[in-house]
């Protein structure tokens, strides 16, 4: 048995060390805002924050994150959060939603390193998120909203 901290929280995890976090996330938490997609970190429906940088759960081992503050979509609270949240659901950026929660936490990592990033600087942090209805211009146009939302 391992501990682990989520949103905050101090959890006495049960599953091997080898799990992926996204499963211990999901099935042993009840956290099912992350998402599975691939399982091979391509399309990062599955990202969460440890430490504050944007991390693939379907393929971190739980005992790699021991020691360490993983955030869900659920525990995203922060100003950075606030505001990114705020502006995807101001621009209506989902469509069927699904990678929605890996989008923003992407965002949100994005955006708690970099202030004011450029276009070149969004699609290099987005890279790697994967969004099957392509409202690609509407997540970077609520990443720049966001950022001005925080200046």
């Amino acid at each position: 048995m391992s501990k682990l901290t989520v949103n905050s929280q101090s959890h006495d995890i049960r599953s091997a060390d080898d799990t992926p976090l996204l499963w211990v996330l999901r099935d042993e938490l009840g956290l099912t805002g992350t998402k599975y997609g691939c399982g091979k970190a391509l399309c990062g429906a599955c990202t969460v924050l440890v430490d504050g940088a944007a991390r693939r759960a379907c393929i971190t081992p739980v005992a790699a994150v021991a020691g360490q503050a993983v955030t869900t979509i659920e525990g995203a609270q922060s100003k950075v959060a606030q505001a990114v949240i705020a502006a995807w659901m101001d621009l209506e950026v989902a469509q069927c939603g699904y990678c929605q929660s890996g989008q923003i936490m992407a965002a949100v990592a994005l955006l708690e390193s970099r202030r004011r990033p450029s276009d070149s600087e969004i699609n290099q942090a987005m890279d790697g998120n994967l969004c099957r209805c392509a409202t690609y211009v509407r997540i970077r146009q609520a990443i720049h909203r966001a950022a001005e939302q925080l200046a």
